[in-house]
């Protein structure tokens, strides 16, 4: 046991000294309104340019997407037999020998072209655009002060968030940025590993021994892995399915919570985001270490001082609790509440996987446009905004089948998007058996999909300047429609109907009665296949 206690020792040393051993002084911190504590960013008030945005789109796209695997790329393919694994080995070899670190080399983004991308986001009707800043890989997406191990240096060697910003601001869209590195510590973990099988059993992948030396003469001279991988500490004692740093994880030295902090506040002082997401449970590090409130007090005060005193920023994370909710926004990953929130949040999805997965193209695994629609439909309806990731590919380009579904999306919103953007929740969400029926999320969201399917019985309800918006989810098969919410003596409705109209339809005849608002609506060709609307006066 004292062998192993000076072995854990030494290696927190070395994490210690390969973290950021240039970069042990944090940057200055904003001050002013907000302390980091939770009692004062509760002062916090969400912008009501967020309130009216509704839809956003997200560019969730980094070195990751390069091999076209999905998800967690750069920890499953030290995962010895998984399909990411398998994938590594068949285009790079064995990852004793061509890493992560490698990868990144390969990742050129030659066809990327963002004003191009921004501009049809904007055209589909995305009100606020993201890009993702860093992901659990641990590379800065920009010309990074703190982390060498950047898309400047390397990679693209192009500075990704400077021209996603360039491209936001000419569409007029808020521009948002995505920060994922906390989990970097603990994520790489696998890559300590090595096979336990084969020809390469007992050799250790490339992250725990490679050092800067041993890039003398490769493409990567002079640059140190560990700085990347951040391995040369001891194995957390659980295995990691776990976000909120339990007790058995093994704990960042203080110079990573310093370089996360200089990393993500480099960020914000060259980029200005309107919007920042925490891919965390609550925020960074919480509640082991108090960085992510230190960089939230920051964010706000700066963002105060650059809008004349009024605070228009956004600050997400997940699995909040109320008090958590007063200072910064829910985030609900790939799901949504059975229920209306009091206060903004948000829903995070995406069209297939959150990085770029040829088997979604190939097998037919996205998100159609009806389903895109009908969870913001959802979402609106019960105070919420939808974040959309359209899943990029290494080169940066998007694939035909996403441009469809984007295309679908833009049709839909050209007729009905006054019944989105700028609404608010109405007096009840919604009527109809979906209603009906509670969908528990799991963990930080995770219940799409798990509903019944909807039927024309199903809607949902928002206002807007005294028009009342009836968000119907499928044409009924005899073109009437019953709206037990606005029946005659109903406590939800005390005043009379003067005009029913269906967007892209024209006028249309009803009746108020005691069952309800009974609507048929104008014969002819359907405005879309998606879902329907009636504005009501």
């Amino acid at each position: 046991m004292i062998e192993n206690s000076l072995r854990a020792f030494a290696l927190s040393v070395m994490a210690t000294a390969c973290v950021s051993s240039a970069f042990a002084q944090r940057e200055p911190a904003d001050t002013g309104k907000f302390e980091p504590t939770w009692e004062s960013l509760s002062q916090y008030e969400t912008p009501e340019w967020f309130r009216n945005a509704k839809f956003g789109i997200w560019a969730h796209w980094g070195p990751q997407c390069q091999p076209e695997a999905g998800d967690w790329y750069a920890r499953s393919m030290y995962e010895e037999g998984g399909v990411a694994n398998k994938r590594h080995r068949e285009l790079y070899g064995h990852p004793s020998e061509f890493g992560f670190k490698d990868v990144i080399n390969e990742w050129k983004a030659e066809k990327w072209e963002p004003e191009k991308l921004v501009a049809l986001y904007k055209r589909v009707g995305a009100q606020y655009f993201f890009a993702m800043g860093n992901h659990h890989d641990n590379m800065d997406l920009w010309d990074s002060k703190y982390q060498h191990w950047n898309s400047v240096n390397m990679g693209p060697k192009r500075d990704i968030l400077a021209e996603w910003e360039k491209a936001a601001r000419k569409y007029g869209l808020p521009f948002g940025v995505s920060i994922h590195s906390s989990h970097a510590w603990t994520w790489y973990e696998t890559a300590q590993g090595a096979d336990k099988t084969g020809p390469y059993a007992g050799v250790s992948y490339d992250a725990r021994v490679v050092t800067k030396e041993d890039g003398k003469g490769k493409w990567w001279e002079g640059y140190d892995p560990q700085e990347l991988y951040v391995q040369r500490h001891s194995l957390s004692g659980h295995a990691w399915s776990v976000w909120n740093w339990p007790e058995g994880t093994s704990r960042p030295s203080q110079e990573y919570f310093d370089n996360f902090f200089n990393r993500t506040v480099d960020m914000i002082n060259r980029y200005n985001p309107d919007l920042i997401y925490f891919d965390d449970s609550v925020l960074p590090f919480w509640p082991i270490d108090n960085t992510g409130l230190d960089v939230v007090a920051h964010y706000y005060n700066r963002n105060m001082r650059l809008h004349d005193g009024r605070l228009s920023a956004v600050v997400f994370g997940k699995q909040l609790q109320d008090k958590h909710k007063e200072a910064i926004v829910w985030d609900v990953e790939k799901g949504v509440p059975s229920k209306p929130q009091d206060k903004a949040w948000q829903t995070c999805t995406c069209l297939g996987n959150w990085h770029y997965d040829r088997s979604c193209y190939t097998d037919n695994w996205y998100k159609s446009a009806k389903t895109v629609i009908h969870m913001l439909i959802d979402i609106v309806s019960k105070n919420g905004n939808m974040l959309l990731s359209v899943p990029v590919r290494g080169n940066g380009t998007i694939d035909d089948k996403e441009e469809k579904i984007l295309g679908d999306i833009a049709a839909w919103m050209d007729i009905n998007k006054e019944a989105i953007f700028d609404t608010r929740p109405w007096k009840v969400y919604g009527e109809g058996p979906s209603t009906e029926v509670d969908v528990p999320l799991d963990g930080a969201g995770f219940n799409e999909s798990k509903n019944a399917p909807y039927t024309s019985a199903d809607i949902r309800f928002v206002e807007k300047n005294g028009t009342l918006y009836a968000h119907v989810f499928e044409w009924p098969s005899d073109g009437r429609i019953l709206i037990k919410s606005l029946a005659k003596g109903n406590d939800n409705f005390k005043g009379s109907v003067k005009r029913v109209e269906l967007l892209g339809g024209g006028k249309a005849k009803f009746r108020s009665t005691a069952e309800g608002l009974v609507v048929d609506l104008p014969s002819g060709k359907k405005p879309n296949d998606i879902s329907l609307v009636l504005k009501i006066k």
